[in-house]
């Protein structure tokens, strides 16, 4: 049995990994390029897509799936195998990545080509491909979301995908992989542990009382699958707390995301189901306003605060989010807050470093509004978790994060007694 990455080897996008053993091909992943690495998305696989028998995915974010059509343009034909919830997410999220993309790699038919074969898959059942057989574990990042276990040759091998946050009230936490001869882990925040949850919640509702109660705006920039409505999960909960104003969802995407909400109930934590079961949804808190169009986005920046506007994109790379920003910074009652992870050289690391002025949409804006980072609402397992669900397995390889950070989290599993090694592009790892 082998591994070879064709991927998120020493960087945190394009998860893609070619599992060889019983003499079956099955791809776990097949992700999108995003960033610097954008231009890799053009080139070949570095594998035959026809010679491939089978493909399971971990979960929807675009880093995980976004090849998958180009695999059906270049003759791919087998089945694809995720959960119910993985699918449903994966078409909003593939749509969207069509529209968006400049040059694109696929087309509409490519993306039919990919549900055509798809095959939910739920956890704890079993995939039989010959004498090869696959599992799905829960992982706790997406809804739907799964780690990866393949047994064959008499040997077990357990990929992570990407494990969640255990700190987090939305989702279940990952469950404990079985006992493996190799785990293919992620390590994107193998560097640091994430600060508690319930202390970055405490600062987040402070932010927002202070800057609503002034009549501010709070500017929350938003990926919209999995964070928006971890926020309106929030809003939600802690309203009552808060000082009346009408909370804006300026993301079509993000909106398409939480129309499906109410059909993966059974994906959500027991805390989050509970609402369900009771005719509540949680994703929608009191005053809660979409915004359909950009002209209805543009005018919320003449209208006075208080008010909560969440919108894309995350990173700041482009979005209706920049054109509230360039409206909105200048004003000290505002407030800037990232709940997710900004990217060195990108316009939110810019401001985080609190210049006099930023340039926005061609225009150079005072920065005079409140900025915050709040890093514990990451959806990724901190170094403390990762190395929690590592414990036991003698043998890790890791992908899915900057070398610095698997650098240093292949250094502690080696002081516990773990064989830890970083994975390369195209080199086969024996199970």
């Amino acid at each position: 049995m082998r591994i070879v990455p064709f991927g998120a080897a020493r960087e945190v996008t394009g998860s893609c990994h070619l599992l060889l053993a019983e003499g079956r091909r099955v791809l776990l992943d097949c992700g999108m390029f995003q960033g610097r690495e954008e231009g890799k998305n053009h080139a070949p696989f570095g594998f035959e897509p026809k010679a491939v028998e089978a493909v399971v995915l971990t979960h929807a974010h675009l880093d995980h799936v976004g090849r998958l059509p180009k695999l059906f343009r270049e003759g791919y034909q087998g089945p694809v195998y995720a959960t119910q919830a993985t699918f449903l997410l994966m078409r909003i999220i593939l749509e969207d990545a069509l529209k968006v993309m400049e040059e694109p790699f696929f087309d509409e038919g490519d993306v039919e080509g990919v549900f055509r074969h798809a095959h939910p898959l739920e956890y704890g059942a079993w995939l039989r491909l010959g004498d090869l057989t696959l599992t799905l574990g829960q992982a706790g990042h997406l809804p739907g979301s799964a780690f990866v276990v393949a047994q064959g040759e008499g040997k077990t091998l357990v990929y992570s995908g990407d494990l969640g946050n255990r700190q987090k009230t939305v989702l279940p936490d990952p469950s404990l992989p079985p006992k493996a001869d190799l785990v293919l882990s992620e390590g994107t925040y193998g560097d640091r542990p994430h600060r508690s949850f319930t202390a970055t919640v405490g600062e987040f509702l402070e932010i927002l009382e202070r800057t609503l109660g002034q009549g501010g705006k709070v500017f929350i920039p938003s990926f919209a699958v999995e964070r928006a409505q971890e926020i309106l999960f929030l809003l939600y909960e802690n309203g009552h707390l808060l000082p009346e104003a009408p909370i804006y969802l300026d993301s079509p995407m993000a909106e398409r995301v939480l129309a499906l909400y109410p059909r993966l109930v059974r994906y959500f934590s027991e805390e989050v189901q509970a609402y369900f079961l009771s005719g509540k949804n949680p994703f929608r808190p009191k005053r809660l306003e979409v915004v359909e169009s950009a002209e209805e986005s543009k005018a919320l920046s003449r209208q006075p605060g208080p008010m909560v506007i969440l919108a894309g994109s995350g990173m700041l790379t482009g979005g209706r989010i920049l054109h509230h920003l360039k409206h909105g910074l200048s004003d000290p009652k505002n407030a800037l807050v990232f709940v997710g992870y900004q990217p060195r050289g990108g316009l939110g690391a810019e401001i985080i470093q609190r210049p006099e002025r930023i340039r926005l949409l061609g225009q150079e804006v005072p920065l005079r509004a409140s900025v915050h980072t709040l890093g514990g609402f990451s959806g990724h397992a901190g170094q403390d978790e990762l190395l929690d669900w590592l414990e036991g397995h003698p043998r890790v390889a890791l992908v899915h994060g900057e070398e610095e950070a698997l650098e240093k989290l292949a250094s502690l599993l080696a002081q516990r007694g773990q064989e830890a090694r970083l994975a390369r592009f195209g080199e086969a790892i024996e199970v």
